[in-house]
């Protein structure tokens, strides 16, 4: 409806109520009062806009009854829903120059709320002027609301009490609108809401058929109606099938050229006596009885079309005095009509900024935010059913290509493809998101065998035809499975990442499950790595001494040492726990310098106490390999006399020795021309050749202790011990039995000729000042005699 014919039927509307120009009535005059005593302002109205004036039904404070229309303040409040507020006229530009502002009653602050007629037309304001500038607060608003609310219902009274109601009855009338009310004010039901307020408008107006629809738009801006609600004439399988259509999802009129539907295109009421010679007849739908007289009454909401009543076949007709009467109703109609619409419409305008939030706009899949919430979800269900979740990170080889080569649409749709053949793929309970990019997660429940992965990969693997184009893509995955891998659902994501790139450095098209110990090998490295700095800064590591006990004469000959971390948090640490994790890094150096160097330091003191002790110390693999080992072993030993060097024993495992042939070689000859005795540990755990443990420059043999533990109940873990014994025998070097723990195996050690023996069956390590003292007092007799 156009802005004229709206003003027209308010103008109806405000001479409807005729209260223009009548004498001041007391039940308006005291809300002035009240509202003039409240604020505490000069002047207090109950302002009526007619076509070309602003009259005052009730004024406080001013001498005149009306103003010209152009120059009304209140002319632009009745323009908006909520009050209208002006804290200085004199500095808002619309009204600086008014007439009204430039002289009497030099307004500066104005206040008006809007007023509204019965049928829900705003015919006016109550407002508040002064000639000083003031704020407005919401407590201010509120008692201005009430004050329009109380002005409201004192016109619903005098609207009530027109006796020129020639074919509604008010009371019957105002039943019909509080029903309608609470119908549609309590129910999502919509259609429920027009039944009952068509079943109201049949029996407000004696008419035998009726319909109530809803005006709407299509996409390109053509109108049509919805019906909601149509009378109920199932008499006939025709006139049933239609009522149940409606019922079922309402009834679309899109025909504009037909009576039925001429009010949507003219937003008039139209009136047709005798349907049947109408030459704008038509439109009925199928199924309907044919009806003789029409009236089409347009719904409105302010000055938009919201929808359209049709009634018919009433004794006597239609004429337009008829919907007048209608018109309170018709107007709550049109309201909770548009009220509905606004609370679809933000219904509908938040899940589109909930799916956008949630779901990849390019695929319609969840993307990372929705996936992390149905991961979560998962994980919970897991646990609660004792089951399992697999992530999988799929990452699309060969998708860059195709961009490039193709362009980023052709791309696009390739990204559809395979979205959809995922989805395809997985079951229905399972879940396929978007990452962005070219990477999508599949989340799985309680995945059996790896079948399910191998299908995921061959469905990305097929041609893909598009534009005349064929186009082959594969896919590198990766998987980690809940609660084998217990993480949250940020760091599982990781993980399958992880796993993704492990199948990529395996040739793609592929997946790979992520490796768990790997991992926390990987994460309890970085956390010792973090933490060595200090600990040599602070010297938190320390060396402890396990006596070696020499067979031949019963006494103990010297010592191995072996490294501990008096860790400040987790206590004594043995090597176990960190040494391995040092391996190839600079650590491994600074560690090993620490051992050689407090090696040197015992045997100096071991010399100034005169004791004969040797001391045997285990470097790191890396450290004894690199090119920094032959300077660090000799500016240590610089710092050692020479009669007392060959007390110092470089233990090199056997796996070592056969790692580089050539550097091991050569720095044992470093070590040798220092003066330092050489033993090869862990010998039997590595397959050196007769000829290469010939060559060896090692005066000495230790034989690994999982071969002494089993030395009494393995019959072949015991001929290896003789096999190393009679070996070492025959090339002259001294063997050393480490991990001899029970008087049994030491006394099989004996009997084959072993020359050394080294265990928890006479000590564990030590520190320094305990191992001296146990040597100190430590007899063989007494061992042997089993009185330790």
């Amino acid at each position: 409806m156009d802005s004229s014919t709206l003003e027209k039927r308010r103008l109806t509307a405000l001479e409807r109520l005729g209260i223009l120009d009548t004498p001041p009535e007391d039940r308006f005059e005291r809300l002035t009062r009240i509202a003039r005593q409240y604020y505490g302002v000069k002047t207090a109205l109950f302002s009526v806009l007619d076509a070309n004036r602003q009259w005052f039904k009730s004024r406080q404070g001013l001498d005149v009854s009306e103003t010209p229309r152009p120059v009304a303040f209140c002319d632009y409040a009745i323009q908006q829903d909520k009050a209208f507020i002006v804290c200085d006229a004199t500095k808002d530009p619309r009204f600086s120059q008014n007439p009204l502002v430039t002289g009497h009653p030099n307004i500066r602050f104005y206040a008006g709320m809007p007023v509204r007629e019965p049928t829900g037309f705003k015919i006016g304001t109550i407002c508040i002027i002064d000639d000083q500038p003031r704020d407005f607060g919401e407590l201010d608003l509120d008692i201005l609301r009430n004050l329009a609310t109380m002005i409201e219902d004192e016109l619903e009274r005098t609207y009530l009490s027109i006796e020129n109601h020639e074919f509604v009855e008010v009371s019957h009338l105002n039943r019909s609108i509080q029903r309608a009310l609470n119908v549609f004010l309590t129910s999502d039901n919509q259609n429920a809401a027009f039944e009952q307020m068509l079943n109201d408008l049949l029996s407000l107006t004696g008419s035998q058929f009726g319909f109530i629809g809803e005006t709407l738009s299509k996409e390109n801006g053509a109108p049509y109606l919805k019906i909601g609600a149509i009378t109920n004439i199932a008499w006939n399988p025709k006139t049933q099938a239609l009522y149940q259509q409606v019922e079922r999802r309402g009834l679309v009129f899109d025909r504009l050229d037909t009576l039925i539907a001429l009010p949507m295109t003219s937003g008039e009421v139209v009136i047709s006596s005798d349907v049947a010679t109408d030459p704008r007849r038509g439109g009925l739908p199928q199924g309907h009885p044919d009806i003789d007289a029409y009236i089409g009454i347009p719904v409105f909401s302010g000055d938009q079309q919201v929808g359209l009543v049709g009634l018919a076949n009433r004794l006597g007709g239609y004429k337009v005095k008829l919907a007048e009467e209608l018109e309170p109703l018709l107007q709550t109609l049109g309201n909770l009509i548009e009220r509905k619409r606004l609370h679809h419409e933000k219904q509908q305008h938040q899940k589109r900024l909930e799916k956008a939030a949630n779901y990849d706009a390019l695929t319609d899949l969840p993307n990372r935010r929705k996936l992390t919430e149905i991961f979560t979800q998962e994980l919970h269900e897991a646990n609660l059913r004792e089951g399992t979740v697999a992530l999988c990170f799929i990452d699309l080889d060969g998708f860059k290509g195709i961009n490039d080569q193709h362009g980023h649409a052709v791309g696009d749709a390739v990204l559809k493809i395979i979205s959809e053949r995922l989805k395809a793929t997985v079951r229905q309970h399972d879940a396929i998101g978007r990452l962005g990019g070219d990477e999508f997660v599949a989340i799985l429940r309680d995945v059996e065998d790896s079948t399910v992965y191998n299908r995921i990969l061959e469905v990305v693997r097929r041609p893909i035809s598009y534009q005349n184009s064929v186009m082959k893509l594969s896919a590198s995955m990766g998987v980690t499975v809940y609660p084998d891998d217990a993480e949250d659902p940020d760091t599982l994501l990781r993980h399958a990442d992880q796993a993704m790139y492990a199948a990529k450095d395996a040739g793609k098209d592929s997946y790979s499950l992520f490796d768990l110990a790997s991992h926390y090998t990987r994460k309890e490295r970085v956390r010792v790595l973090e933490q060595v700095d200090a600990a040599l800064a602070k010297k938190q590591f320390e060396l402890y001494y396990q006596p070696k006990i020499n067979y031949r004469t019963g006494s103990v000959e010297g010592f191995e040492a072996l490294i501990r971390w008096n860790h400040p948090e987790e206590g004594l640490l043995s090597p176990a726990r960190f040494l391995e994790h040092l391996e190839f890094t600079e650590y491994a150096r600074q560690v090993g310098l620490f051992v050689m160097e407090s090696a040197v330091g015992v045997i100096c003191e071991f010399m100034n106490l005169g004791l004969p002790y040797t001391v045997s110390i285990n470097l790191s693999p890396s450290h004894f390999l690199s090119e920094h080992f032959p300077d660090d072993i000799t500016g240590t030993m610089n710092e050692c006399p020479h009669e007392v060097r060959d007390r110092l024993i470089i233990e090199i495992l056997e796996t070592t020795a056969l790692d580089d042939t050539t550097t091991v070689m050569k720095n044992l000859s470093v070590c040798r021309n220092a003066g330092l005795g050489i033993s090869l540990d862990d010998f039997g755990t590595g397959y050196s050749s007769l000829n290469y443990f010939r060559t060896l420059p090692a005066q000495e043999v230790k034989i690994d202790r999982t071969f002494v533990g089993d030395l009494i109940g393995n019959q072949d873990n015991s001929m290896i011990v003789e096999a190393i014994l009679r070996l070492s025998q025959s090339f002259q070097r001294r063997t050393v039995a480490e991990g001899v723990e029970t008087a049994e195996q030491e006394e099989r050690l004996l009997s084959l000729g072993c020359d050394v023996g080294q265990g928890y069956r006479y000590s564990p390590p030590l520190p320094l000042a305990e191992a001296l003292e146990w040597a100190n007092t430590f007899t063989w007799a007494r061992y042997r005699s089993g009185q330790n």
